[in-house]
């Protein structure tokens, strides 16, 4: 697909309201501005989140609406900045903490870890704790070490978070809107390669998109592609070279990690191996859930394979290649599949 192309094509239908072409950074900003002019307990800390807009804009002319009691420059100590937000979230205030780069949360971790994703259990319902964590992930825009970390595992296997990924800045501006309504520990990971990849047109009133709900961004009858974030994009590039080899891919954007939605993943895998079954299932990954079938049950065998990007801390920042190699690992799983599918038919 062409880069106007993929500008182009909108992942989400909009409902006929009043529209604005936005890239995601504009809508996570649209989203802070909304939610902060509706509560007043809502407030954004972190680095240069006031003065500067933050080092990706995200913040930009928030200090100037709300000023600097709500909008607060804070030490370069992300220890402190959840800390702080740990304590506000636990008195009354919805805090937004910005961690400039995934790969700066590590000081943080005792405050996330052992406080924030404790506080409802710990104070048995008492307290609860809403705040928001964004935090820029992933590389693609040649950055160097720490700024290219990509670990929600890390999140995912610890209790008490609920992790969003937007793809596009229809769903940016929703979830966020969500996540700073939510009473639990949100953490908003951001696609930062495609910050201002594309646009996409976003109504200019507030709206929720529910957490916990993926997406079909395209309809498939033959293989699933599961993805979130910046992969996303990757996915329906992938579907297009496989359309011209007679191979509809079906994508199913997760948007929210956890709480995970295994219906539609499973739903969409169903109708693939409702007409091909394989029976050698593969080591796991993105290409399609597994699950054992049973006698009445929509439950079956499918064959799984990774198309996530090398398992390596950091690939060399100059390199060109990383999304291009993901993608065609992506193609070459969905023929493999198709191949192995064959073979063995249902």
């Amino acid at each position: 697909m062409s880069a106007k192309g993929a500008e182009e094509q909108a992942l989400h239908a909009v409902p006929e309201v009043a529209t604005e072409r936005q890239t995601i950074a504009q809508a996570v900003r649209d989203a802070m501005l909304e939610e902060m002019g509706r509560d007043e307990r809502v407030i954004v800390l972190g680095e240069d989140v006031g003065v500067d807009g933050g080092v990706f804009r995200a913040t930009d002319g928030l200090i100037e609406r709300f000023g600097d009691q709500r909008v607060i420059d804070t030490p370069l100590a992300e220890s402190s900045i959840i800390g702080m937000s740990v304590g506000l979230a636990a008195t009354g205030f919805r805090p937004i903490a910005e961690i400039q780069f995934m790969g700066f949360v590590y000081p943080a971790i005792n405050q996330l870890f052992a406080h924030a994703a404790r506080m409802r259990n710990r104070t048995r319902g008492t307290l609860s704790c809403p705040m928001v964590v964004r935090m820029p992930y992933g590389g693609g825009i040649h950055p160097p070490e720490h700024h290219s970390e990509s670990y929600e595992a890390l999140f995912l296997n610890t209790p008490g978070f609920k992790v969003v990924v937007p793809s596009n800045p229809y769903d940016a501006k929703g979830l966020l809107i969500s996540a700073i309504r939510d009473d639990d520990p949100v953490l908003f990971m951001e696609p930062k390669r495609i910050y201002r990849a594309f646009r996409e047109a976003v109504p200019a009133e507030g709206y929720a998109v529910p957490l916990g709900q993926a997406a079909v961004t395209r309809e498939g009858t033959d293989v699933t592609l599961i993805a979130w974030g910046a992969m996303v994009r990757v996915c329906l590039d992938a579907a297009e070279v496989l359309a011209r080899e007679d191979i509809s891919a079906e994508i199913v954007d997760l948007r929210t990690l956890n709480p995970l939605d295994r219906e539609t993943m499973i739903s969409s895998v169903v109708k693939q191996v409702a007409r091909w079954w394989c029976t050698k299932p593969r080591a796991p990954g993105v290409s399609a859930p597994r699950s054992r079938p049973r006698s009445t049950s929509t439950r079956c065998y499918s064959s799984r394979r990774p198309c996530s990007g090398w398992p390596a801390s950091m690939l060399f920042f100059r390199s060109r290649t990383t999304r291009s190699s993901t993608s065609l690992r992506a193609i070459e799983s969905s023929k493999r599949w198709r191949r192995c599918s064959r073979i063995n038919p249902l």
